[in-house]
């Protein structure tokens, strides 16, 4: 049996402060041990408590989260959680904090919310026993003769790429997208994400990277050389049409408590395209997408699940590599080359 999970609330706002706790402490394996109003209280606390999580407001007076987490993540690196407000705004401060370093990030309550911070608990338990390793990775190896990089010299195969990732998913998807060319396979995405960040999250993953990077829409042609999001919301995102490949926006229930769900996607691409994709699980909690990749890989897909040395949380990828799902594991920086040595088009110019 773990502990509780030992955690520091940090926000400006007595009431929110209250909330959090509150919903924290219902949990039996989570123990607020602490709070404060601002950057210099949470300081001193983290150094008198030594919490195994905190819980930190994006706005706060004097110094904001994004500086403090600055400061945790450079001085004493621990898992943080962001707490943030669903708006643009938040999101952009939101999907800074994960590329800091952040855990993940919460929406604050919205008028009319039957559960507040309803996952919250989870999250924090996660974080708790995250794995993480709060250190780069070894850089890649400059390009040789004998190891050429294959964003240099890639041209398209006919696969299709489709990904899925939830927590820590932000740091991850910009380490393998930021190897793509500007000619990358057609790829799709869903990752966990409240509705108003997708679309924050496409436009940054756009301006860091070759490829167009786009929120998918209805319709819209799957081509060469473009990436389509899954909107988060109401609808799950699949990809339809044998003849003219196109991303589906479909209505249904959630699946494995999320929608967007990983494997709703997933099991459209092993119907679709079969043979002619690539499946990679990425870094996440739960088990979501793990039986998608699965029916990909014996629909004859080449399949891809990220290392537990390099996941903030090795969920998702260890479902499926239980499963079977995974042909092959891999650390986070080296996943992006791998897919390009995979859907490269073969000498002889055929798949």
């Amino acid at each position: 049996m773990m502990a509780p999970a030992r955690v520091l609330v940090v926000d400006d706002s007595p009431t929110m402060r209250g909330l959090i706790t509150a919903v924290l402490n219902a949990d039996p394996d989570v123990n607020v041990i602490g709070q404060a109003g601002d950057a210099m209280e949470a300081r001193n606390a983290i150094k008198q408590l030594n919490p195994d999580v905190v819980t930190l407001d994006i706005e706060m007076p004097n110094m904001n989260g994004l500086e403090f987490l600055d400061k945790i993540m450079k001085l004493r690196p621990m898992p943080v959680i962001m707490v943030s407000t669903l708006t643009h705004r938040g999101a952009e401060a939101s999907l800074m904090a994960l590329e800091i370093g952040a855990f993940d990030c919460v929406g604050k309550p919205q008028p009319g919310d039957a559960r507040p911070f309803g996952d919250l608990a989870e999250k924090v338990k996660a974080a708790a026993r995250s794995q993480r390793r709060f250190h780069a990775e070894p850089p890649p190896l400059a390009p040789t003769s004998a190891n050429v990089n294959p964003a240099a010299v890639y041209k398209p195969g006919r696969r299709v790429v489709a990904i899925g990732s939830s927590t820590g998913g932000v740091e991850a998807l910009i380490a393998v997208l930021q190897k793509f060319p500007v000619n990358c396979p057609p790829t799709v995405i869903t990752q966990h994400m409240p509705p108003t960040f997708t679309k924050s999250f496409a436009d940054r993953l756009h301006r860091l990277c070759a490829p167009v990077v786009q929120e998918a829409t209805d319709g819209a042609r799957l081509e060469i050389g473009k990436i389509y999001l899954a909107p988060g919301g109401d609808r799950h995102l699949q990809i339809a049409n044998p003849h003219a490949p196109c991303c589906r926006l479909v209505e249904r229930d959630p699946v494995n408590g999320h929608r967007p769900s990983v494997d709703v996607l997933f099991d459209s691409v092993a119907e679709l395209a079969g043979r002619n994709a690539v499946g990679v699980i990425l870094t996440g909690m739960g088990r979501d997408g793990a039986s998608g990749l699965l029916k990909m890989r014996h629909a004859g897909a080449r399949t891809i699940g990220q290392n537990e040395k390099t996941c903030v949380v090795y969920g998702m990828p260890r479902v499926a590599f239980e499963l079977g799902a995974v042909e092959h594991q891999f650390p986070l920086s080296s996943i992006g080359e791998e897919i390009l040595k995979i859907t490269a088009a073969r000498r002889e110019g055929s798949e």
